[in-house]
């Protein structure tokens, strides 16, 4: 009788201990929930104090994963970190996770958090650079060691990287990132209205052959602008969303102009080779459009000799640059019959 009586009082005990878990768990769920539908964004602002709560308090598995963006007010001017854009990035993420799943999900929270106000959670979580990105999994004991941290090579892309690292490690699709327009209604309007307005002035000059188009330096630059473009990568930076540079990891205080590897290729190493690229096509044209008229031929033989090592010289760039970055090589060979 004792046994039974032993045996019943174990399970219960257990039962009890397992509800109050559970119930704790919902709790903090629904604490979770009551602050993001108070944060605009849906970025749970924590500190100190709610980083115990949620994180290191709850026993393990947690109910959630923690997508966390930590931040410092006081380095927001400093371009090179890019904190600013990063930090509306994880919101325009985080709206757009609530929003594609209908604010009903509760296996995925972001948060964020400021270095003065949490000093003491910045050495929690080891953060000595910023930016800074880390997903806390539901299994996560240690905050430092068994969390995850987003690479800086990936935050060239913005909030569609982020989505990407949210889904990686999360399973968990983020959906389509929903971004503020860039016009308000009332902006279109107020446009809309002036184009109205200027219409019958700019048709005016039309028809007299008055405008910039009627112009042929315009069209000149143009050309040249679309050759520059073309070859620069220019569109593969806005498509990617590609920085100008990087911060170097080892030394914040240095840039990273020319990415070594060709996973990833920055927006000032695509304009300096698209640069050299333009050298070589405005002397192109300069021999083939303007040379030709030259009567002189002493002038014209300084010219093409001026033309034909600016050119070489601008092409062996680009060919130890791609030689540096990618590891290829390009090698001249002589024909056979010469041998």
């Amino acid at each position: 009788m004792a046994d039974h009586f032993f045996t019943f009082s174990i399970i219960t005990l257990s039962l009890f201990v397992v509800a109050s878990s559970g119930g704790l768990e919902s709790e903090l769920v629904a604490d979770l929930l009551t602050l993001q539908a108070e944060s605009k964004s849906g970025v749970i602002h924590l500190d100190d104090r709610t980083v115990s709560k949620f994180l290191t308090s709850p026993r393990t598995p947690r109910p959630y994963s923690f997508l966390i963006f930590f931040d410092a007010a006081n380095f927001h001017d400093k371009p090179e970190l890019r904190l600013r854009e990063l930090r509306r990035e994880f919101e325009i993420v985080a709206s757009s996770f609530i929003t594609n799943h209908n604010s009903s999900n509760t296996k995925l929270f972001f948060g964020d958090i400021e270095f003065r106000e949490s000093q003491s959670s910045f050495q929690l979580f080891g953060v000595n650079s910023l930016p800074h990105v880390r997903l806390v999994g539901p299994t996560a004991k240690s905050l430092k060691d068994d969390s995850d941290v987003m690479d800086q090579g990936d935050f060239s892309r913005l909030a569609e990287s982020m989505a990407e690292f949210v889904q990686y490690r999360t399973k968990l699709t983020v959906g389509p990132i929903h971004r503020p327009p860039a016009l308000s209604k009332m902006q279109l309007g107020l446009i809309t209205a002036l184009l109205l307005l200027c219409l019958p002035l700019v048709a005016k000059r039309i028809f007299a052959g008055e405008t910039l188009l009627h112009d042929p330096k315009i069209w000149l630059s143009g050309a040249v602008f679309v050759y520059f473009f073309s070859v620069s990568g220019a569109m593969h930076n806005i498509i990617r969303k590609m920085p100008m540079f990087l911060v170097d990891r080892n030394n914040p205080n240095k840039l990273v102009f020319f990415y070594q590897g060709s996973g990833m290729q920055l927006g000032a190493e695509g304009f300096a080779v698209g640069f050299l690229y333009t050298v070589v096509g405005l002397l192109l044209a300069f021999v083939t459009h303007v040379l030709v008229y030259v009567k002189d031929a002493t002038a014209k033989r300084l010219a093409m000799l001026f033309t034909l090592l600016a050119s070489f010289w601008a092409v062996k760039k680009v060919i130890l640059l791609d030689n540096w970055k990618t590891g290829y090589g390009i090698h001249g060979f002589w024909p056979s019959s010469w041998n």
